[in-house]
């Protein structure tokens, strides 16, 4: 890798750190660039992962405030994201990456759907769902495990069904919950995959930045704000991915 190559993956790196934390998809601009600079799909797909695994860990830092009190549930919920993530990971391993190429960008925009929806006050009611809720983290675990682009996206639009608390409040879930899940497929990818070391460090540096970044300033987000970025960034992804 040449010197302005490095430079690439790291600025990826830092771009997507950012926007996982506040939204998700961040992948769409890592491994891309890892492809660009000409590392096959597959060794390219379990570095990012692997890289933007330490971008989770800061960005659930980040949102460590919006965490307070949720200890029980996403401890719970966890559980179905590691299951999840580990059997994503597998089929990765197992499958060729196109199995899903026809079924992502739908499941985005079902995910967009769901979150450009707005509660009406009876709709608003207190309920916590959990088993819906566990269901939720371990099929979004397969499929970040598997590909994970805009995992974070369609977690947060089908967690804000299971629980009525404040969205900035599920994003600080959202982001625990990632953080499991590529935890998870990055030690089975560490033991059992070919990763580009230089290329994971790199994206690694660069999304513990950038998550802390987008902690900053994501956390200060309005929740109907926030809501609208995750529609128009869903969409945005939803179209990238139905033209490549």
């Amino acid at each position: 890798m040449t010197f302005p190559e490095a430079l690439a993956v790291l600025a990826a790196g830092f771009a997507a750190g950012g926007i996982n934390t506040i939204v998700g998809s961040g992948s769409l601009i890592t491994f891309p660039t890892l492809l660009a600079v000409g590392y096959p799909s597959v060794t390219a797909n379990v570095s990012n992962g692997l890289g933007l695994t330490l971008g989770n860990v800061s960005g659930a830092i980040g949102y460590r405030e919006e965490l307070r009190g949720q200890r029980a549930r996403v401890m719970r919920l966890a559980v179905g994201s590691a299951f999840g993530s580990l059997t994503g990971g597998i089929l990765l391993l197992a499958l060729p990456q196109s199995v899903f190429d026809a079924v992502v960008p739908v499941l985005i925009l079902f995910a967009v759907a769901l979150m450009a929806f707005k509660r009406t006050p009876k709709s608003s009611a207190h309920h916590e769902h959990l088993n819906a809720a566990f269901a939720v983290a371990f099929f979004t675990g397969i499929y970040g495990g598997y590909f994970g682009a805009a995992q974070g996206i369609i977690m947060l639009a089908l967690m804000r069904l299971c629980f009525t608390d404040d969205l900035q409040r599920l994003n600080g879930m959202k982001n625990a919950l990632v953080m499991v899940a590529n935890g998870i497929a990055a030690l089975l990818f560490i033991a059992v995959a070919d990763i580009a070391w230089e290329a994971a460090a790199l994206i690694a540096a660069g999304s513990i930045v950038g998550a802390q970044v987008g902690a900053k300033y994501g956390r200060r987000l309005d929740p109907e704000v926030l809501r609208w970025i995750v529609v128009i960034g869903g969409t945005i992804v939803a179209i990238v991915l139905f033209v490549t």
